[in-house]
């Protein structure tokens, strides 16, 4: 069934692209925006049309899509100087597809309210070929009838599951990106100690798979990024680093226990460090063989 919606698409980055596509694909008459003036060519190529502002592209919308990279650059487009909601339709659904911080998404939805519009947050997960394949895992926080009248939408992309009220759909996308955060680093360190003894990888990875050590890190993220030596994700350490913080943030403040997730942000912020902004995620395996090295290196 062809989508009867008109969508504004704000974010056209890695993942924000194929999605934008995905929706064009599924009949919906998509408008896009992004700073970046080869992405926008890239949605006119796959069929959408795309403006030289956000606030032009959100201006027909009934739908507004934003995948942008964090809360401030979202409260920036929203509410900043010629932000969108001056010039938003009334009853419009703003759908924040970003990683936000689920606390500042619920006081950004009364500001939104009060403009006359809804907001709704859907982050995902899946990566890049999630987005391409329309795989994608979306949780959604909102009201019941805003999850209803973007379900249809939200299919197109993936497999969308309400969670909870505004902002729950950020809280448990950045619990979960903590948790496979923690996966990946400890699985890295497993890996690492079993080829130093001298294990293949492959043959490793084949028994843990089928044992209960196996999680997305040594299902995806080890054998098709880290294994070829390709670390190409498409999700970048700074992004998941990102996301690592507003969980243990949110632990803070709701009095959780928090120590070793502490732990597992202070690695990762070292790797970070060193590998700088760009860095695909996985790139953390490669930064344990270099920092070990170092190690040796200086022991030497």
């Amino acid at each position: 069934m062809s989508l009867n919606h008109t969508v504004a698409f704000v974010g056209l980055g890695n993942m924000g692209l194929p999605m934008a596509g995905r929706l064009v694909a599924a009949g919906a008459t998509v408008a896009g925006f992004d700073v970046s003036e080869s992405a926008r060519r890239s949605l006119e190529s796959a069929g959408g049309t795309t403006t030289e502002t956000a606030v032009l592209a959100a201006r027909d919308a009934d739908i507004v899509i934003l995948m942008l990279p964090n809360s401030d650059i979202v409260d920036a487009v929203l509410t900043g100087e010629n932000g969108l909601l001056g010039g938003i339709r009334p009853g419009t659904i703003i759908l924040d597809m970003s990683s936000s911080e689920p606390l500042r998404t619920r006081a950004l939805a009364e500001t939104v309210e009060a403009a006359g519009a809804r907001l709704v947050d859907a982050p995902v997960s899946g990566g890049v070929k999630g987005a391409q394949n329309g795989t994608l895992t979306i949780m959604v926080g909102g009201a019941d009838t805003d999850f209803h009248r973007v379900e249809d939408l939200l299919k197109a992309l993936g497999n969308p599951a309400h969670v909870g009220a505004i902002g729950a759909g950020h809280a448990l996308k950045s619990i979960n990106n903590l948790m496979s955060a923690a996966h990946l680093w400890v699985t890295s360190e497993a890996m690492l100690t079993g080829i130093a003894f001298g294990l293949e990888p492959e043959t490793m990875l084949a028994a843990i798979n089928r044992s209960s050590g196996r999680s997305g890190s040594t299902e995806h993220k080890w054998p098709n990024f880290i294994v070829p030596g390709t670390y190409d994700s498409g999700f970048a350490l700074s992004l998941m680093l990102k996301d690592m913080r507003i969980a243990t943030g949110l632990a803070e403040r709701l009095g959780v226990p928090h120590t070793l997730s502490d732990e597992v942000v202070a690695h990762w912020g070292a790797a970070s460090a060193d590998l700088g902004p760009t860095a695909d995620h996985t790139e953390v395996a490669r930064w344990l063989t270099l920092a070990e090295n170092k190690k040796e290196g200086n022991a030497a």
